[in-house]
């Protein structure tokens, strides 16, 4: 698999896959954890948790402190599984881990069919690191 860790951890949860990428700045809700942006085709979906497959981020910077509360909080995906690298999206996830010590691992999966094979999967395992990316299907 050609991927790129962008946030180190470890987490597994059941797979939601967005159709349409998402602002977390006024499209996210931090303190539920659901899609509030009534546009979206998930509108009302609850990402916390989640293994979440999302092509890539939208909008505002300002969504990074809206990710890194909703990990504060306990109401974010459990990991993060991009189709192309988003600087809003990892930063989030970093400044939570550096701030709050709590893992919400961010990976970027270089190849569109192998992102779309594991979107298609009940649940996943993500383990990022510094030498290896695994990301394995979980019973």
């Amino acid at each position: 698999m050609s991927a790129r860790g962008l946030v180190f951890g470890k987490a597994q949860g059941r797979v939601l896959k967005l159709d349409d990428p998402l602002s977390f700045w006024g499209g996210f809700d931090s303190a539920s954890g659901k899609v509030i942006d009534r546009f979206h085709p998930q509108h009302g979906a609850c990402l916390s948790g989640t293994v979440l497959l999302i092509e890539r981020g939208r909008g505002s910077s300002s969504g990074a402190s809206v990710l890194a509360e909703a990990i504060r909080l306990g109401t974010a995906p459990a990991a993060i599984i991009l189709l192309y690298e988003d600087a809003i999206i990892t930063t989030g996830a970093l400044v939570a881990q550096m701030l709050y010590k709590i893992d919400c691992p961010v990976v970027a999966i270089r190849d569109q069919a192998e992102w779309q094979r594991l979107s298609a999967l009940p649940r996943l395992a993500v383990q990022a690191g510094a030498d290896a990316i695994f990301v394995t299907p979980q019973p």
